[in-house]
């Protein structure tokens, strides 16, 4: 083996739609690859670009899927890959394009963020997708990284308030998926504390961070599984990665960006400048 190729560093990639600003979706995946020392490439699902004329909605371009599909088989072939992050993927289509190259590929770490809406939609819009999403994506998932409203619908829960709850939220979905869960009560639940719970079937931890503010950030969510699914490449283990991955948003919120959109964005730079 040649020097060169020792000094690789790992790869991984990221099948994720693009958000304009940069602040989440594929870009916060990217970024978030390159300050945790991975190389990142992308499997481009959609392109979301905000309405700044009426008041900041979604504008959704999806990407053909023989595009999609060639992406996937370029990716594949180019490279070994140490890790696969699913983000983003819109329509039962996509679901089923990626979910058929996923079965081939069989990724050591697929790394599942179970994005069913984005930010402003309603969840009724989704639930063709949430339901293809539960059928086709989550069993081949060997790590799955829900948010509140993902777990209450993952989970079948009507309700999730508590640490407790979200606890019993997470062992129901490694229950029912096999997948190791990292699931995020974030600013949601009350307390002083951002809360996350992690289960792998026999480790159950709670990962705890000071709360900065009450409102969501845009890009934690994309940036928490990137990192996942960054530092598994890297050969950590799921507990481990899933506390680096908490560290890492954590920092990126504290140092998060201000816009003139109506939420702030997440920094991917904010662990290192902290160090």
């Amino acid at each position: 083996m040649s020097e060169t190729t020792r000094n690789q560093p790992p790869v991984a990639m990221t099948v994720a739609g693009s958000e304009a600003t940069g602040g989440a979706g594929a870009l916060a995946d990217i970024k978030t690859f390159t300050s945790l020392g991975v190389f990142g490439s992308l499997a481009l699902t959609c392109i979301v670009a905000f309405d700044p004329e009426n008041d900041w909605g979604h504008r959704l371009t999806p990407v053909d899927q023989q595009t999609l599909a060639n992406q996937l088989q370029t990716i594949s072939a180019a490279y070994d890959l140490d890790a696969v992050k699913i983000g983003m993927l819109g329509s039962p289509d996509t679901i089923r394009t990626v979910a058929t190259a996923m079965k081939d590929l069989a990724p050591r770490h697929l790394v599942l963020d179970p994005v069913l809406i984005c930010k402003g939609q309603e969840p009724g819009a989704a639930l063709d997708t949430d339901q293809a999403l539960k059928a086709q994506m989550l069993p081949l998932a060997t790590f799955v990284t829900p948010n509140h409203f993902e777990c209450l619908s993952l989970s079948g829960m009507e309700e999730i308030n508590d640490v407790a709850d979200l606890k019993e939220a997470a062992q129901r979905i490694h229950d029912s998926s096999g997948a190791t869960v990292l699931a995020k009560g974030g600013v949601r639940l009350s307390g002083p504390d951002a809360v996350d719970v992690f289960y792998d079937g026999s480790t159950l931890e709670v990962l705890s961070e000071p709360k900065v503010g009450e409102v969501p950030v845009s890009g934690a969510g994309c940036s928490l599984a990137a990192a996942v699914t960054a530092e598994l490449a890297k050969g950590a283990s799921p507990l481990d990665a899933a506390r680096t991955a908490k560290s890492f948003v954590s920092a990126g919120i504290r140092h998060r960006l201000g816009s003139h959109l109506p939420f702030d964005s997440l920094w991917q730079g904010g662990l290192a400048a902290e160090a």
